[in-house]
């Protein structure tokens, strides 16, 4: 019996409509399947709401995989492609890139299910595009040790590789901790090495600045709880 396919649908970075992030025959797909993985429901279904399944949300399947999945849970979900095509949509973004969707991707490799991978806004290429970094050489790091110490002693361990590499370092944080991660390059990276913040991404208060340190040092920010990339180079 022929298997349904993964679908991994990108969704907004903000509150915004879709049709203006997001190409026609995404929607079109989107609006095509009837069984989704996602990673927070409500989210999911706001999403898909204003993608054009308004009035159609209570027929269609939702299934959950976030950070509390148990890889058992996830072998589970298998049994999902014997009935046809799934949608993969993360909370934010491009599914599976920072995401815990990652392990539905991986399944269906192992499983010889078919992925198909769809157009969509990623802030993490957004950022470096717009950072001015080396564009050319780049890693992303995730998120950070959220102790204050692991913290410190991690960003000086990207600081070293991305001198030493000649490589941008993208990372990320929860944010709710954004302005304590900022205060930490501010002070202890080199007066020299260039930050990137950008905060809120496509969305109308956009801020996307790429200084020296020495230069943060003398214009402070306050990010305050917006999604936000960091990118270094030192």
């Amino acid at each position: 019996m022929m298997k349904g396919k993964l679908y991994l649908i990108p969704s907004p970075l903000g509150e915004y409509e879709p049709a203006e992030v997001l190409p026609a025959p995404v929607l079109k797909q989107a609006q095509e399947l009837k069984c989704f993985v996602v990673e927070e429901l409500r989210t999911a279904r706001r999403f898909l709401s204003a993608a054009g399944l308004k009035g159609h949300i209570e027929e269609l399947e939702f299934h959950t995989l976030n950070e509390h999945t148990s890889p058992q849970e996830v072998e589970a979900m298998a049994s999902l492609f014997d009935k046809g095509d799934v949608g993969l949509i993360s909370e934010a973004g491009l599914p599976a890139v920072a995401d815990p969707g990652a392990a539905l991707v991986a399944l269906c490799h192992r499983k010889g299910i078919e992925v198909v991978p769809m157009v969509g806004p990623s802030s993490l290429m957004l950022a470096l595009m717009a950072s001015g970094l080396n564009g050319q050489s780049f890693a992303f790091r995730g998120y950070l040790p959220a102790k204050t110490d692991e913290r410190r002693s991690a960003l000086k361990t990207i600081e070293r590789d991305s001198k030493q590499l000649n490589q941008s370092q993208i990372f990320i944080e929860t944010p709710y901790r954004n302005d304590s991660l900022l205060k930490d390059l501010l002070q202890f990276l080199q007066p020299s090495t260039r930050l990137t913040v950008a905060a809120d991404i496509t969305l109308p208060d956009a801020f996307i600045r790429t200084r020296s340190i020495a230069q943060w040092r003398q214009e402070p920010l306050t990010i305050g709880k917006r999604p936000c990339v960091f990118i270094i180079l030192a």
